[in-house]
């Protein structure tokens, strides 16, 4: 129990820490984007992470997917390891190639697309054009980052992203003030990210016990596929942000502006961070979890669950406590130029929005969880319900008839149904019906 509770601890440690780095890319740009160009530089920034969180749920659905599968498979045969890498880089490969076409030919379409006007179309376009010029490496950090963590190696891979992570933010202030490059300086600071992290994890390979390696293997369809199926509940929930991004930014474009687009920047941004939290507890406890179900210890999973749902639980107090305390201060880091619209709007938002994570949180360990375990099924239905289901109707509806205030209460309203839905179709079924019951129950 000691180790266990060792093992726990250090996975999800690390990964938290890993996790909060990767959000750091996106948290900088926005403070000295809102310190250079002001509420219209942030909106194109809100209007960009959408695209960006799509590509992050690309390389996040390849490399899970991929890593799972190499911890499953290792119990069956030496060589699987290189089998799971390659097929993931095959995969990463090709969505790689659709985002660098999308970028070349149509980020002027997609800006417009995402809600960007006359106002903010140039800088969208500018962010946008570079980030997709850089999506692959962000998809091959991604991938390698997964298989590191599930080689037996989560440290360096913590290393990685910080370090990457500090380094954005330097190159960030050095390309927007002194080198004055704008919006521009921004994006590429954010897409070196990912090559410092590669150039890092490189190190891995020198290991002799290294599980995996590039290789010449043969390309199996059913692998392709089920490391497509493994990750994609980890797809889904970066599409649950990337869609609550964009719905969100088109309702209120339509009931504030560009101000009520930056305001929900803000917020947006400030909720990077926490999504980055219990991310980074999800994949804390993903390769726990993959070697525990491939060993068929129930115990060990029922446990591994129990305390992630603890751990949650004490997360969202204290990221929702912060946010009480400190929304005012939050918003004027943000605010460049003292906007009191902005400030307004977005420091009630700020409130209203993060309840809302007092159930994602859950939502997210739990799909983390049934994903790791092969229960891919229910973990695809809860995150589909989290992204669009759901969010979509409610946003809609709740902003019809509460304007600003019901669209940050949306987000509560759709994480709290979802884990109400998620107890009473899994939770209180009889253990042979479902995992996730065996897990939870005694």
């Amino acid at each position: 129990m000691k180790k266990f509770k060792l093992d726990f601890l250090k996975y999800i440690s690390l990964n938290i820490l890993s996790m909060v780095g990767v959000s750091i890319y996106i948290l900088a740009d926005t403070y000295f984007i809102s310190k250079a160009l002001g509420a219209i530089g942030l909106a194109a920034l809100n209007f960009s992470i959408v695209i960006f969180t799509l590509i992050q749920g690309v390389g996040l659905m390849i490399g899970i997917g991929g890593a799972i599968d190499f911890s499953i498979r290792n119990y069956e045969r030496s060589n699987s390891g290189n089998e799971s890498f390659m097929n993931a880089l095959l995969i990463g490969l090709l969505f790689a190639v659709i985002f660098l076409l999308l970028g070349v030919f149509f980020s002027t379409q997609v800006s417009l697309f995402l809600g960007a006007d006359e106002l903010t179309l140039p800088p969208t376009e500018t962010y946008l054009t570079t980030i997709l010029g850089f999506s692959p490496f962000f998809i091959l950090n991604n991938i390698v980052l997964a298989f590191v963590r599930n080689d037996k190696n989560p440290r360096l891979a913590m290393t990685a992203m910080v370090v990457s992570s500090f380094s954005n933010i330097i190159l960030d202030y050095v390309f927007m003030f002194p080198l004055s490059m704008g919006i521009f300086g921004a994006a590429f600071a954010t897409g070196l990210a990912p090559i410092i992290s590669l150039s890092i994890l490189i190190f891995h390979f020198r290991s002799n016990s290294v599980g995996f390696h590039l290789c010449r293997c043969k390309m199996e369809l059913k692998r392709l596929m089920k490391i497509i199926t493994l990750g994609f509940p980890s797809f889904v929930t970066e599409l649950a942000s990337s869609i609550t991004l964009f719905t969100f930014n088109i309702v209120i474009l339509r009931i504030a502006g560009n101000i009520g687009v930056a305001a929900y920047g803000v917020i947006a941004n400030v909720a990077i961070i926490a999504t980055a939290l219990f991310t980074g507890l999800a994949q804390g406890i993903q390769p726990l979890v993959s070697n525990y179900f491939a060993s068929s210890d129930k115990d060990g999973l029922r446990t591994i669950l129990k305390y992630s749902l603890i751990i949650s639980l004490v997360l969202s107090a204290t990221i929702y406590f912060v946010i009480l305390a400190f929304s005012n201060n939050i918003v004027s880091v943000f605010n460049g130029e003292n906007n009191e619209t902005l400030a307004t709007i977005a420091g009630v938002g700020l409130k209203i929005y993060f309840t809302g994570y007092i159930f994602a949180g859950i939502n997210i360990v739990i799909i983390s969880f049934l994903s790791a375990a092969s229960n891919t099924v229910n973990a695809m239905a809860i995150s589909i319900l989290r992204s669009s289901v759901i969010l979509i109707p409610t946003t809609l509806i709740m902003s019809f008839f509460f304007e600003i205030y019901g669209i940050w209460a949306s987000f509560m309203v759709t994480e709290l149904s979802v884990t109400i839905l998620t107890y009473l179709t899994h939770l209180s079924l009889p253990r042979e019906n479902t995992q996730l019951s065996a897990y939870t129950k005694g």
